[in-house]
């Protein structure tokens, strides 16, 4: 009866995190064991009581300070100094340029939504397919959740009870295999279309790019340096990060004003609360499915299909992919780690680090693929590009992350390597 009330509070709309709330409700109603609802707040509160969560809010208002001061138009610029000249060379910036936010922001709707109002525009004015200009951007959202910091990769570390920075670390080779196979998608595609010729910026340019750029470099070289070296721990790397991209922004840019600073500050509050919101509803329906013991169940479900690690890394990608499509990414990463995680390391002998990079970049595959496709819909209101035009340009790059998916789920070392 529970999963009935689930799916009918999903059918009719209701916030994911309501409906994550109301379905651990009605389970304890319907069980007759009332006494269940004095855990409730204990639970609810308990899973948000972590002092990694705190990263989520620091890294998205380095995300908007950054936007605000002008680093991620310098980021641009840099990035045209590096790819600019080839043939097609503002798709590569675009990639190039998502890669560096990637390493920055940490979430992938946020990613999108700032890159395509910096680089959709400047794209179709020199030729540029608009749909096709929306999904390179939109695609290189993806790169979001897998190179560090990762806001999915946080809140992996905090179910799964291991390191976030060590989690951060696995994701570096994967993030890289990522812009990789897009810059193959996108030489492919651009040998189809004839892509108009790059130029290379003369040096007086590439001067300027080169100096205005470095100090926006700061940022990533604070959060992901300050994480590898042990200098500081994800959470303090984002308040330096924030304190960095607050100074640069005012008094090496100065396109950043304190005025503006209260609203920024209103939308990061607003945009994490939803979060923390959602995790503490998330907590609550977790509760009730290890009450209920799934994951003893599911695990002897899925141990009789199969002895392969790789083969049970494929099923969890195909049941991910169809989650992901219909329920947003944190939610269903909440929901289905406590189910998965102890299957993959007590039958399979899975590392959770390998086991979190993959099923992170899985659901974040759900941003980008109808019915739901939130970064579908945030890329076409920023563009005015309708979803399924998007989702068609988007098709090269969602075969290579599966491809990516695949090579991820096959290789270990490459989430490993670094450890």
């Amino acid at each position: 009866m529970t999963l009935i009330v689930f799916v009918f509070l999903l059918m009719i709309a209701v916030p994911i995190a309501l409906v994550l709330a109301l379905s651990a409700v009605w389970y304890i109603y319907d069980s007759g064991n009332l006494l269940l609802f004095a855990s409730y707040p204990q639970q609810l509160f308990g899973a948000i009581e972590n002092y990694g969560l705190l990263a989520i809010p620091l890294f998205m208002l380095t995300g908007e300070l950054m936007n605000e001061g002008g680093l991620t138009r310098r980021l641009i610029d840099l990035a045209r100094l590096l790819v600019g000249g080839f043939r097609g060379g503002l798709v590569y910036i675009n990639l190039v340029a998502n890669m560096m936010m990637a390493a920055i922001v940490g979430s992938a709707a946020s990613q999108i939504a700032i890159m395509s109002r910096a680089m959709v525009p400047a794209m179709e004015d020199e030729g540029y397919d608009r749909p096709y200009a929306a999904a390179v951007t939109a695609a290189g959202g993806l790169m979001s959740p897998i190179i560090p910091p990762s806001m999915l990769f946080v809140l992996f570390g905090v179910i799964a009870q291991v390191p976030i920075a060590d989690m951060f670390i696995s994701g570096i080779l994967p993030g890289l295999l990522m812009g990789l196979l897009f810059f193959v998608a996108i030489t492919l595609v651009g040998l189809v279309q004839q892509y108009p010729k790059g130029e290379w910026p003369t040096r007086v340019q590439a001067r300027g790019y080169l100096l205005m750029g470095l100090p926006a470099m700061a940022i990533p070289l604070i959060i992901i340096g300050g994480i590898l070296t042990g200098v500081a721990t994800p959470t303090e790397s984002a308040a330096l990060a924030s304190l960095a991209a607050l100074l640069i922004g005012r008094y090496v840019y100065r396109d950043l004003s304190f005025s503006g600073l209260p609203k920024l500050l209103e939308r990061t509050a607003i945009n994490s609360s939803l979060v923390i919101m959602l995790i503490a509803a998330a907590g609550v329906f977790g509760w009730v499915i290890i009450y209920e013991q799934l994951p003893q169940m599911a695990a002897i479900w899925i141990a009789s299909m199969t002895e392969s690690p790789f083969v049970f890394l494929l099923l969890v990608i195909g049941v991910l992919l169809v989650v992901g499509m219909v329920v947003d990414g944190i939610a269903a990463l909440i929901l289905v780690v406590p189910i998965l995680l102890p299957i993959a390391q007590d039958q399979f002998g899975i590392s959770p680090f390998q086991f979190g990079v993959v099923v992170c970049l899985t659901l974040v595959l759900g941003l980008l693929t109808p019915p739901v496709g939130a970064g579908l819909f945030i890329s076409s209101s920023m563009t005015g590009v309708p979803p399924m035009k998007i989702f068609r340009a988007l098709i090269p790059f969602l075969i290579m992350s599966l491809l990516a998916l695949v090579l991820l789920a096959w290789q270990p070392w490459l989430t490993l390597a670094l450890l």
